[in-house]
């Protein structure tokens, strides 16, 4: 048994685990790394860089299908399910030598492959080393949730972790589950020719403002995608190429395949945490505002802390605890400017307070300012008017922005970065956009805030009035 000592070990090679070893080595720090999978984790692997690929494929398709509206004559898109694969997996191979253990190594991380487990507060053992370190990170992410239905381990399934190795196309695509990750792959796949039943328990796209999801659902529904609410799955019978799935209410969808998308568990299961005296709660293992376990020398980032699910709140956890366990600065996690997105068509984008959250925190102190796509001449020109923001605001802050639409999660950064520090709808108005964007809409919702105070004003008339009487 090999026994090493460093500063900091990392357990898990995901986004957020990366950060943190990149940014630590590269400060001077000691760190140590272990992975037993896949290095670059869920997101480069199953999660965030496939699922946009595979979008992209979808989106080409479609537009070879809509295009008479630019004039340009409409086309059956000849789609290779295979070959769009091939194009998933290229985007991925692209980037992994950002993520590869060669790249880690040149740095300086000490890189295990191996699952890690804790033996006490400060070791944990991978394979035949035992690591002793100051500081231990717990980044090891979060795999896709399936509930325990009757039927299920009788017939063949996929998740994020297998979909994006399927080769042949679905021909009809039951998704039990109606949240970001099935209206992603739903849209994508009805987009390449499958057929698609979605099935949600509850509402589909229910963590949204309902005002931005129904859009998102009628555009999807505009599309061909059947989408089932309050279907709650009981059983599932059938076998290979016919499967069905049948509802608490009696309802029964049938379909050649089923994706799995119900959510996603943290992974814990594996690491003995009692040994270590760390506490876990029913998402994930227990952080305080540094993100410190109950274990004070060990801290946990990103899916595994139980919070917000997303690659950039990994990396966001990975700068909170590089400060503390690299610099010895206490630094502490906050939530309330965390951006998200939903990359269907139209996007779905968030952050901050939705408007039913901004109303019951601050009740008739909230204005809501609102902009639609349809007036934006970008929008206008490129056929994609569908969509609106709107902006919570208090006391002439920001508190939160909602918005779908085209290019929904790239207009997000804005109002991201407004809430990240403190800004107000003064500093968005003095921003100068260039001519025409879509970006202007960021403008026009902040515009939008004040042109009562301005236009509808008769104190504002009166002082006018009185100066251009003054003026020479």
């Amino acid at each position: 048994m090999e026994r090493i000592k460093t500063d900091i070990l990392v357990i898990g090679a995901g986004s957020g685990g990366l950060s943190v070893a990149a940014g630590a080595v590269q400060m001077g720090a000691e760190v140590v790394l272990l992975e037993g999978h896949k290095m670059g984790g869920d997101c480069l692997n199953f999660g965030c860089v496939p699922s946009k690929a595979l979008i992209a494929s979808g989106k080409a398709a479609h537009g070879m299908a809509h295009a008479q509206v630019y004039g340009v004559a409409d086309a059956v898109p000849q789609v290779d399910y295979a070959a769009a694969k091939d194009h998933v997996h290229d985007v991925i191979g692209q980037i992994e030598p950002v993520d590869s253990q060669e790249r880690f190594e040149g740095l300086g991380v000490k890189v295990i492959r191996a699952y890690g487990r804790f033996i006490s507060e400060t070791e944990v053992q991978a394979g035949d080393t035992v690591i002793s370190a100051r500081r231990i990170v717990i980044a090891t992410g979060s795999s896709p949730f399936v509930p325990p239905i009757p039927g299920l381990d009788t017939v063949p399934y996929e998740t994020n972790e297998t979909v994006f190795d399927l080769r042949e196309r679905p021909r009809h695509l039951l998704i039990i589950g109606g949240g970001p990750i099935g209206m992603e792959m739903a849209q994508a796949h009805r987009r390449l020719g499958s057929d698609v039943t979605v099935i949600e328990g509850a509402k589909a796209l229910g963590k949204d403002d309902p005002e931005l999801a129904q859009i998102v659902l009628d555009s999807l529904r505009g599309e061909g995608v059947v989408i089932e609410e309050d279907a709650l799955a009981e059983k599932i019978t059938g076998g290979p190429g016919a499967i069905e799935v049948h509802a608490k209410d009696g309802r029964v969808f049938k379909g050649t395949h089923l994706l799995m998308a119900v959510g996603r568990k943290s992974n814990t299961d594996s690491l003995d945490l009692d040994k270590a005296g760390i506490a876990t709660t029913k998402t994930g293992i227990k952080v305080d505002e540094r993100l410190r376990t109950t274990n004070r020398r060990v801290y946990a980032i990103g899916d595994v802390a139980g919070g917000l699910q997303f690659t950039h709140v990994a990396g966001y956890h990975a700068g909170i605890v590089i400060r503390q366990a690299v610099f010895g600065l206490p630094a502490k996690a906050k939530t309330d400017h965390l951006p998200w997105a939903t990359y269907t068509d139209p996007e779905l984008a968030q952050v901050g307070m939705t408007e039913a959250e901004a109303r019951k925190a601050h009740g008739d102190k909230l204005e809501v300012a609102r902009f639609d796509y349809h007036h934006n001449d970008r929008a206008i020109a490129e056929r994609k008017t569908k969509g609106f923001i709107k902006v919570m605001v208090v006391k002439g802050k920001p508190v939160g922005a909602s918005i779908v639409g085209h290019q929904a999660g790239e207009l997000i950064n804005l109002w991201a970065f407004v809430l990240a520090n403190g800004l107000k709808m003064t500093h968005v108005t003095n921003m100068v956009s260039p001519y025409p964007t879509i970006g202007e809409i960021n403008k026009r919702a902040a515009g939008a805030y004040f042109s009562p105070r301005l236009f509808d004003n008769p104190t504002v008339k009166r002082v006018v009035g009185l100066v251009q009487r003054w003026l020479p």
